[in-house]
């Protein structure tokens, strides 16, 4: 689950400072905002049990088909772990779903709100560095073919894969850290998920505050940066001089083509999914760091927060799609496999029936001998 809805979320209560917690003594929850926030939040709920039941199952085929049915090539590496980073990321949406149906109560304890939080973000930094190493690793093929027809391997695929693994591991561990759960502000019977930036429960001693808005700061800029800025910044280099190159080259266009636009197209939907997140996430920053509070800025984000949230949990769901329907022959692999497992249930379902009728009239004609020979 993302920081923007495990903040306790400006859609729910729309005055909050960095912990996640009311910062208006005076804030009245029955304003006009409230059944516009129950819509969002059903929207919510729609789309984060179409990312799970979609997620699970397509990335489970995209890992089982990668993984175990196509060669085993530099390409299959790469869909393996974007695959596995998306699977583990939506087999924790119910949490999610759960969270947001019980308005945004956390029965699962401090240290699910801290694995949640974790995941959520492994998968974002693992998926956009993954990205980051399939762009780069599509420019140099394309720029100097000759030399990584000689130097890439399975196995360096894989080295690469687990430096990416770490790295979005160290990016993320943060996020275990500064979570915690709590009583919500207005009602102590429901218990929060949130960002505790000080890790501290002082919300009075300004200097802590402080600290807090700090932290807040330093961990939304670094996230934007990080997670987003330089990393497209790499893959729009990289796509910017294979296009220069594909345009000299017709032959080179036309064998790049299929895997261009696959990649182009996973690129392109993570750009569109995420973009939002990181914007809604500067600007509650600026909300909870202002002296002043925006009324406008509260209706943007009010509106914006789980609109932006659901893109980004969508967008673990969409790279199986996009597979097959642009790919040919991970198409043809997800056919053939599918197929090779319904003929061989039915094999088996037909030979046990064969098995069975052949040892009941054997059983029979031995029953019968029998009798024949009583008489």
């Amino acid at each position: 689950m993302m920081e923007l809805i495990t903040t306790t979320p400006f859609y729910f209560i729309n005055a909050t400072d960095a912990t996640g917690r009311n910062g208006s003594d005076d804030y009245d929850y029955n304003d006009d905002h409230v059944e516009l926030r129950q819509s969002l939040n059903i929207m919510s709920l729609i789309v984060y049990s179409l990312a799970f039941v979609l997620g699970v199952l397509g990335n489970g085929v995209v890992i089982w088909v990668t993984g175990f049915k196509m060669k085993k090539t530099v390409n299959t590496v790469w869909f393996l772990n974007l695959a596995v980073a998306d699977f583990l990321f939506t087999a924790f949406l119910p949490l999610s779903v759960t969270y947001t149906a019980l308005d945004f109560h956390w029965p699962f304890g401090k240290f699910m709100c801290k694995l949640n939080s974790t995941v959520s973000f492994l998968n974002m930094f693992a998926s956009v560095y993954i990205l980051v190493v399939i762009s780069v690793d599509r420019c140099v093929s394309v720029v100097m073919p000759v030399w990584a027809q000689n130097h890439r391997t399975v196995r360096k695929a894989s080295c690469v894969s687990i430096g990416v693994w770490i790295l979005a591991l160290t990016l993320s561990a943060p996020y275990f850290i500064i979570k915690d759960t709590g009583p919500a502000y207005h009602n102590e019977d429901i218990i929060n998920c949130f960002n505790n930036y000080a890790l501290s429960d002082d919300y009075e001693t300004p200097s802590v505050n402080q600290l807090r808005h700090l932290c807040h700061q330093f961990m939304t800029i670094t996230r934007f940066l990080l997670g987003f800025v330089v990393p497209f910044s790499v893959i729009v280099s990289c796509y910017a001089v294979i296009i220069y190159h594909l345009m000299r080259s017709r032959t080179l266009a036309s064998q790049s083509s299929r895997s261009f636009k696959i990649i182009a197209a996973v690129i392109t939907t993570f750009f569109l999914c995420w973009a939002p997140y990181h914007i809604m996430g500067l600007i509650e920053m600026v909300i909870h760091t202002a002296d002043y509070t925006s009324a406008t800025l509260h209706n943007v984000v009010t509106i914006g927060v789980p609109i932006a949230t659901s893109l980004a949990f969508l967008n673990s769901c969409l790279n199986p799609l996009l597979y097959v329907f642009m790919g040919q022959d991970f198409k043809d692999k997800v056919r053939k496999s599918i197929l090779n497992v319904l003929e061989t249930a039915f094999q088996e379902e037909v030979s046990r029936s064969y098995t069975y009728t052949n040892s009941m009239v054997t059983s029979r004609s031995k029953d019968k001998s029998v009798s024949d020979a009583e008489v």
